[in-house]
């Protein structure tokens, strides 16, 4: 064997060799490469005994926090329902109330029109205290109407003209509530406590002024 053949030799097989290797170092790299990475997610299970106990605990306390904070909402509005609920009930009594009050006052207002021979006092202060409501407008408008007229509702003046149980002057200015003012004393009463209402703002005002006055 020539030294020619020889060198050819060792170079073709050190050539077969690094071909070898770089195979090798290739199928290595790829089975490294396929292996799949570790997870980063630690589920509960893989913890250690402590940790889960921790972790449940504190799993624990967020349900009970989210469970009392839903029972003070309902807590909350139950009781914004039970206040709504008394707002409601009141409001319909006194809608009922008032709506007692004014059916009362139409039939006192339509009792008036029936026009009668007599009348007793105590029918006029029934009607007078149907008609006003107010039991302190109603006392106002007496103290006026006892001292003017003594409850007589065909009292005249005869040097003023002033008629009637709250002494209109002139009497017939209490037309402008009916035309039976001179025999009415529904009629008068209602012209009246418009009076009173409107120069007064109630009968109470006008029984003050009439105190301090002697006239109204």
């Amino acid at each position: 064997m020539s030294r020619i053949s020889v060198r050819g030799i060792a170079v073709a097989s050190a050539t077969a060799v690094t071909s070898v290797g770089a195979v090798v170092g290739v199928a290595s790299s790829s089975q490294a490469s396929a292996q799949p990475a570790a997870d980063s997610t630690t589920v509960l299970a893989d913890l250690p005994e402590g940790q889960r106990v921790q972790q449940a605990s504190l799993t624990e306390q967020v349900r009970a926090q989210t469970d009392a904070a839903d029972a003070g909402a309902r807590k909350a509005a139950e009781q914004a329902a039970r206040k709504q609920a008394a707002r409601d009930a009141t409001a319909r009594k006194e809608a009922q109330a008032k709506a007692e009050a004014d059916r009362k006052a139409e039939e006192a207002a339509r009792a008036a029109l029936i026009v009668k021979a007599s009348y007793s006092v105590a029918e006029i202060q029934a009607m007078a205290q149907a008609i006003i409501g107010d039991a302190s407008q109603y006392q106002c408008f007496a103290g006026i109407v006892a001292r003017e007229s003594g409850w007589n509702f065909t009292a005249a003046n005869p040097s003023s003209g002033a008629y009637g149980l709250v002494q209109a002057l002139p009497g017939s200015k209490m037309a402008s509530v009916g035309a039976d003012w001179r025999t009415n004393p529904g009629t008068q009463i209602k012209w009246g406590l418009k009076y009173m209402n409107g120069r007064y703002g109630s009968p109470c005002g006008a029984w003050s002024f009439w105190q301090a006055k002697h006239y109204y």
